[in-house]
């Protein structure tokens, strides 16, 4: 029998509840597991099961923080964070028990947790251990001297560092390897969606890899190419895939006008490609593709031919290897625009702000209100704020529900398990599953870490199972402070953003037509670097919608009525680079009035994105040969435009 439709959740407040559909990292498993259970062990062993709890709580720092692939950002994700750790248990053990004091210092250290969150990555969670290790010291009576404390939570990390790096001097470089061996499947596999519904998420699949094998070969790169010859291939490796995205468009439109798929020997040969970066093979390539006619076709046959012949080069030139995003910039310069964005930007103060307002007042609660080991309030504030884990209301909600799923185990164990040798092997179990649950989603990750922290927790200030009742108070405590002072109090948490950053999407749309096609030509490697810009924004465009469709009304209303914008978006910048690859191989330029024409509907778009929250079906009129290369373009932007809003939809403001 079906559920009545008004007594079924929302879906805004159900999508975090669904397990996303990855795969188990059987590895960070297994580092899991041993990291926390180990110190356990040694510390029971000499009779310091306090010393053992701290190095298991350090480890479970490192646990967390262990989510990149690439050995040398696993080295500064892990490393990194546990130094800022250290300083933040240092500077809370100091104010241990001095109330109004320790209020102050926290909310300090949470302003300067929130503004560094906003550099990047590794900035994130070394903030984030920061006010953590902070509040912990603040809020547990650590063992003496000041430094035993920070120097156990340090070594904890130090051993997940260690298990980590373990096969750095038989894997080095396979990470990067792999994951450009990856965007070549993923290319392959676009190849064989060409024409039919599935090509948009193959497409989007292939920015997502392209993007990360970028990210993993560049953060290797040295300031001299000719030094690191494994790099330069695998860079040159990966710059000549993208002829062959750049032509997956224009090979999707044929399949479409024609009615004819890309054939089979496309797909295979790139992944004959990928399997050669793979292993490391070397050679002269040997291609069997069919014979190329069109421009669609030929596009993709110059681009795998090419491709092919670099792949299976052995000492690829390095003075005639670049990266097709642009070298970075020196470390001083990069350094002072980190500085100037941290101190100067307005999201960094706002954040910062927002999350010491949050510390403040938990903190300054617990110390009017004689709460025990009330440190828990602080630590649901910090985890629920965090920025880089989706919507404040989402991750309360969340939040609290995956805690109370996590006591519902610790008091189980509390209650049965006599404590001692016990928590070895429990802790061999509960350890596993934090990497195989935080893999699922948030409330998942809650889950899987509460019980972890509470028998840590306990092991120092022994309450057993009187512990989890006012661990599931202070929780509920921690997320209301998060949703009413964190979320509430801000217009900016419940006015969306969402159409201002989809009209910068749609305006940088409307730059790269015209880039694509300027009279004055421009080079092939300015045209790359713009449309790899684009889709990178368009993919953070994509990540703030999906965060908007976790939120309540009117956000979650808003991004689900303008999400087929963001996907009509992505098929003009298709339509567009399809155009200008079959110009590139002998079809006829279109004319330039056919490009501002399209140009001019692509920023009154952005221009009403801008001023109205409701979208206005607008029936464009763009005249043009509709046999000549712009066709599909004018095509999706009339549909781009024919977008309206459901009707009774109300803004922002709900009016």
């Amino acid at each position: 029998m079906a559920r009545p439709a008004g007594l079924s959740p929302p879906p805004w407040l159900t999508a975090g509840l669904r397990p996303q559909p990855a795969p188990v990292p059987w590895a960070a498993v297994a580092r899991a597991s041993v990291a926390l259970a180990a110190p356990l062990a040694v510390g029971f062993a000499l009779d310091q099961p306090v010393s053992g709890a701290l190095v298991s709580m350090g480890a479970l720092s490192g646990v967390i923080g262990d989510t990149a692939d690439a050995y040398r950002m696993r080295f500064y994700n892990i490393a990194v964070p546990q130094l800022f750790g250290a300083l933040g248990v240092t500077l809370g053990s100091l104010v241990h028990g001095q109330g109004w004091l320790a209020v102050v210092v926290l909310t300090a250290i949470a302003l300067v947790s929130g503004m560094i969150s906003s550099i990047g990555a590794v900035a994130s969670v070394s903030g984030l251990l920061l006010l953590l290790n902070a509040v912990v010291g603040a809020g547990l009576p650590l063992p003496d001297p000041w430094w035993k404390a920070p120097f156990l939570l340090t070594l904890g990390g130090v051993v997940v560092l260690a298990l980590t790096l373990l096969g750095w001097p038989l894997r080095g470089g396979v990470p990067e390897r792999t994951a450009v061996a990856g965007t070549y499947r993923a290319v392959a596999v676009l190849f064989e969606a060409a024409g039919s519904d599935t090509y948009d998420e193959k497409r989007r699949a292939v920015t997502t890899s392209l993007d990360q094998s970028y990210d993993l070969v560049l953060a290797r790169r040295t300031r001299q190419h000719g030094r690191t010859p494994v790099l330069v291939r695998l860079l040159a490796q990966l710059n000549v895939v993208i002829p062959l995205v750049e032509a997956a468009p224009a090979a999707h439109l044929a399949a479409r006008r024609f009615h004819r798929p890309v054939p089979p020997e496309i797909p295979a040969a790139v992944r004959d490609l990928a399997d050669a970066v793979e292993e490391g093979r070397t050679g002269t390539p040997v291609l069997d593709l069919p014979e190329a006619a069109r421009p669609s076709e030929r596009a993709v046959d110059q681009a795998l031919r090419h491709a092919a012949t670099v792949v299976h080069e052995a000492e690829p030139d390095p003075y005639n290897v670049d990266d097709r995003l642009g070298r970075p910039a020196a470390l001083r310069i990069r350094v002072r625009r980190t500085t100037r964005a941290v101190l100067l930007s307005e999201p960094s103060w706002r954040y910062g702000l927002r999350l010491a307002l949050c510390i403040g007042l938990a903190q300054s609660l617990v110390s009017l209100v004689p709460v025990p080991r009330s440190y828990w309030v602080a630590l649901t504030v910090t985890f629920v704020m965090k920025p880089d884990f989706g919507s404040v209301f989402s991750r309360a909600v969340l939040r609290a529900l995956g805690t109370a799923a996590g006591l519902l185990v610790a008091a189980l164990l509390l209650a049965e398990l006599e404590r001692g040798w016990w928590d070895v092997p429990v802790m061999l179990v509960l350890g596993g599953l934090i990497p195989a649950f935080s893999a699922k989603g948030y409330a998942f990750q809650t889950a899987a870490i509460t019980p972890v922290i509470l028998l840590l927790s306990d092991l120092l200030n022994e309450q057993g199972v009187d512990l989890v009742l006012p661990r599931l108070y202070d929780s509920l405590i921690g997320c209301a402070i998060a949703l009413i002072a964190g979320y509430l109090l801000w217009p900016e948490s419940w006015h969306t953003r969402i159409g201002d950053r989809l009209a910068d999407a749609v305006a940088d749309t409307a730059t790269y037509v015209t880039c694509a096609f300027d009279p004055v030509p421009q080079s092939q490697a300015v045209r790359v670097r713009a449309r790899r810009a684009l889709y990178r924004d368009l993919s953070a465009v994509r990540s703030e919608f999906q965060r908007a469709l976790t939120e309540p009304p009117p956000t979650g209303t808003l991004a689900t009525a303008w999400w087929p914008l963001v996907v009509a978006v992505e098929r003009i910048v298709d339509a567009t680079t399809a155009a200008r690859v079959r110009v590139d191989h002998g079809a006829a330029p279109p004319e330039p009035s056919e490009v501002a024409a399209v140009e001019r509907q692509l920023r009154e778009l952005a221009d009403g994105l801008r001023s109205s929250s409701v979208l206005v079906e607008v029936r464009a009129e763009l005249l043009g040969d509709e046999e000549g290369v712009l066709a599909p373009l004018r095509q999706e932007v009339r549909a781009a435009r024919a977008i309206a809003s459901p009707r009774g939809e109300n803004g922002p403001d709900g009016t």
